[in-house]
């Protein structure tokens, strides 16, 4: 698949809209816990400031249900984010639209950022609405979407904001796409897919990945929902079972589990199978990761969920990718697309 890519644009000394995914984890006292997402948008970044762009930067983080949340400001990620790039000056708008944001873009100088606040404290972001789309295009002379993790979602920031600004996408995008098209269109067989986690979002593309994969597992809250047990009634396709307390998959599940992951030779997972948090219960998604390592397939790993699960047991640099959206990635494997890659294609 053939995208704009921000090299097509002509960014030099414009003010560019950067659409990034900075949706982190968090400490207990409020600092970022894992910077891979901060880190995945640099390469962009520093290809706009060497172009002399003034760059407004645009993200979210977690779900506040529209409304401002103290806890999750973006403040300490604009902290963190000063320290990588520590030559770069990086200013930081506490609001999402308004005048302090009219002003401080209007203020800002080539080679410089601008970080605005979590674009969902505002429902106009989850609503799609189209003044406020506009209101952001209105900050800038184009769009960069660099935020793959989320651009399965029908958001403002995703798919209406190119409906009023030259649009492209960033480098890490771009990569994305790249691995997950040669998956999609070429895997090496027998493929295996593992589902856990609790959105509910995967199941519609698990339904259409049935024909694709040769194996789709399913753990986690996942296996509670009505759409999976209608979906795994095709041939080897396999529904885990849970234990008592529903916090893991059964010894059983992880046998049967582990015996289609030792066939496969392209495994695509996204979510862990139990609540891996807790020692009590990591036991089933511990013995899948190390399955999924071991078996000696291309493995690719999506969701920050599954990535932190890999990261615990110390397997994180063992697999061949971590996409930054396991939803993100299933509904590109189903669909060959995504709304924010059509908002910008229809834009061409």
């Amino acid at each position: 698949m053939k995208l704009p890519s921000v090299k097509d644009l002509d960014v030099a000394n414009k003010k560019v809209l950067l659409r990034t995914n900075y949706d982190v984890p968090l400490t207990v006292d409020g600092r970022v816990a894992d910077e891979t997402r901060i880190e995945e948008s640099l390469s962009t970044i520093n290809y706009l400031l060497k172009q002399k762009a003034k760059v407004i930067i645009i993200t979210h983080l977690d779900r506040p249900g529209g409304k401002p949340v103290p806890g999750l400001s973006l403040k300490p990620v604009v902290e963190r984010l000063k320290v990588m790039l520590d030559k770069t000056k990086i200013d930081f708008s506490q609001e999402i639209l308004g005048e302090k944001t009219k002003r401080m873009t209007a203020e800002l100088a080539p080679k410089a950022i601008l970080v605005l606040e979590n674009l969902r404290f505002d429902s106009d972001e989850t609503d799609n609405d189209e003044k406020f789309a506009q209101g952001l295009a209105d900050l800038a002379d184009c769009f960069i979407n660099d935020a793959f993790a989320v651009s399965h979602r029908q958001h403002a920031s995703i798919v209406g904001i190119p409906k009023f600004l030259p649009s492209a996408f960033g480098f890490d995008f771009l990569e994305e796409i790249q691995v997950l098209s040669k998956i999609r269109e070429n895997p090496k067989r027998p493929v295996v897919i593992i589902l856990g986690g609790v959105k509910k979002s995967k199941i519609k593309a698990a339904q259409k990945l049935t024909s694709w994969a040769d194996y789709i597992l399913v753990g986690g809250e996942l296996v509670e929902y009505n759409g999976i047990p209608k979906m795994v009634g095709y041939h080897r396709k396999i529904l885990g079972s849970l234990t008592k307390t529903g916090e893991d998959i059964t010894i059983e599940t992880v046998k049967k589990f582990k015996e289609a992951i030792a066939q496969a030779k392209t495994i695509v997972w996204s979510g862990p199978v139990g609540a891996f948090e807790e020692k009590k219960f990591e036991r089933g998604t511990r013995e899948i990761a190390r399955a999924v390592v071991e078996s000696g397939a291309y493995a690719v790993v999506g969701g920050g969920d599954t990535e932190a699960a890999l990261t615990k047991f110390g397997l994180v640099n063992k697999v061949d990718y971590i996409s930054s959206g396991g939803g993100a990635m299933l509904a590109f494997l189903a669909e060959g697309t995504l709304p924010g890659i059509e908002a910008i294609k229809g834009g061409q």
